[in-house]
């Protein structure tokens, strides 16, 4: 499971499992990239479930 995270200052991909984990970054900072895992760490069950939902089908 994995993450993609896009914005005007750049992009990044985070495997979720088995922790979360920078996979690529393109143009975020270390500041930012620790911001972002902050985020996801702080909706972690919510990205996990979502996942599940979406590729169930």
């Amino acid at each position: 499971m994995h993450v993609h995270i896009v914005s005007g200052d750049g992009e990044a991909k985070f495997w979720l499992e088995p922790e979360i984990e920078l996979a690529k970054n393109y143009q975020y900072s270390r500041k930012q990239l620790k911001e972002i895992e902050s985020l996801l760490e702080g909706h972690y069950n919510e990205l996990i479930s979502a996942w599940q939902q979406h590729f169930s089908s």
